[in-house]
């Protein structure tokens, strides 16, 4: 357990991931917003903090006319950037404050795009239903049965159907979330599957985030029935001196930050 008793790793199941989350994010989301909505913008589609924009990278692929769905949108940015692209996307996330906030960008910059609240273990879509489906940091970490989600995915994709997913680099499991020196020492084990827990005094979950490696999510994706395509690990960008939680010029020069999967259902 780390110094604050209210941090620990523990085993946490999905109804009480779920639960925590979803209170988490909407309690979080004004702040959420006020920190990083700057940096994700209101018609953007940023992979992770080192700033990967899909608009230079183009990892979905074509996408005008594509039927696109985003899980854990949070206030949708890269769903409304998709509908300016003319790609016909679906913005799904499990918490409402969040989607409040996608609503009150909608306002704002007049790209309106269709908001569901759903779980993403529970998809409200009927098969092949998407061409594309994508998330920047949403859902895939939040869950306990991550595999699940997988095959959620695959399920209401079309075949020849992308899906792809930015996480948290596994390697930084290893590490504690400090973006300064304190952040350059191991000090947990890679193989420790452990969830990372805030919890309030009576011990109920407050906060869940899961870990898997990356033979996990690669198992997860083979699993579910996708073909792996490519593993992007972006590097930190020369000229990049911002710093979002754990991740900073410091730490991102020496090692991996994020992790992108992309993934096709086989045609």
């Amino acid at each position: 357990m780390d110094d604050d008793s209210r941090v620990t790793r523990r085993r946490v199941g999905n109804a009480e991931a779920r639960r925590a989350n979803r209170r988490w994010w909407d309690a979080d989301a004004d702040d959420y917003q006020a920190e990083h909505g700057r940096f994700l913008g209101d018609l953007d589609f940023v992979w992770c903090p080192e700033g990967v924009r899909e608009a230079d990278v183009r990892l979905l692929g074509d996408l005008a006319g594509r039927r696109v769905l985003e899980l854990g949108c949070g206030a949708a940015a890269a769903a409304r950037w998709l509908a300016t692209r003319g790609a016909r996307p679906v913005a799904l996330d499990l918490s409402a404050g969040m989607l409040r906030h996608a609503a009150l960008a909608a306002g704002r910059t007049g790209v309106r795009v269709p908001l569901v609240q759903a779980d993403a273990l529970a998809l409200p879509f009927a098969d092949a239903a998407f061409d594309t489906a994508c998330t920047a940091f949403g859902a895939v970490p939040f869950v306990a049965d991550s595999a699940a989600v997988m095959r959620e995915v695959f399920r209401v994709l079309r075949p020849g159907g992308r899906w792809v997913f930015s996480v948290t680099h596994p390697m930084r499991w290893i590490f504690l979330d400090d973006p300064g020196e304190g952040g350059l020492t191991a000090v947990h084990s890679y193989f420790d599957r452990s969830p990372y827990v805030e919890q309030d005094e009576a011990g109920d979950a407050t906060y869940v985030e899961q870990h898997r490696t990356l033979g996990d999510r690669i198992r997860e994706l083979v699993g579910a029935g996708f073909r792996l395509l490519d593993l992007v690990e972006p590097e930190w960008p020369e000229g990049h001196e911002g710093i979002w939680g754990q991740w900073s010029p410091l730490r991102g020069r020496l090692f991996p930050g994020t992790a992108i999967f992309v993934a096709e259902r086989p045609a």
